[in-house]
């Protein structure tokens, strides 16, 4: 997540950048044979922040996902075995048994 905020915070640094150097040529159009060649360089690192920054969105996307199912396996795990360890806690009780029958004679 940080990265992809500098990501960001770069790409709009550059974005000024080429807009003042725009501003300063005079010329807007990349096209055109006069565009600053800082101008140009500015806009190809521009884009290639912007395709990272996509690219680690959608792997943050997918490790969250990833984190979502681990964490709702780890609780069906946590059940079961809170509902083994109940279930052998009443087989290890044969004080239970004995009551159980006496109940049952009486």
């Amino acid at each position: 997540e940080a990265m992809i905020g500098e990501f960001s915070r770069m790409a709009g640094e550059l974005d000024r950048e080429i807009a003042l150097e725009e501003k300063r040529a005079g010329i807007t159009d990349p096209n055109h044979f006069a565009y600053p060649t800082y101008a140009k360089a500015a806009t190809a690192r521009r884009d290639n922040l912007k395709r990272s920054k996509g690219e680690l969105e959608g792997q943050l996307a997918e490790a969250k996902a990833g984190l979502d199912e681990a964490i709702e396996e780890f609780r069906k795990v946590e059940a079961l075995d809170g509902r083994e360890k109940a279930a052998e806690r009443l087989i290890d009780r044969p004080d239970l048994d004995l009551m159980a029958m006496h109940g049952a004679r009486a």
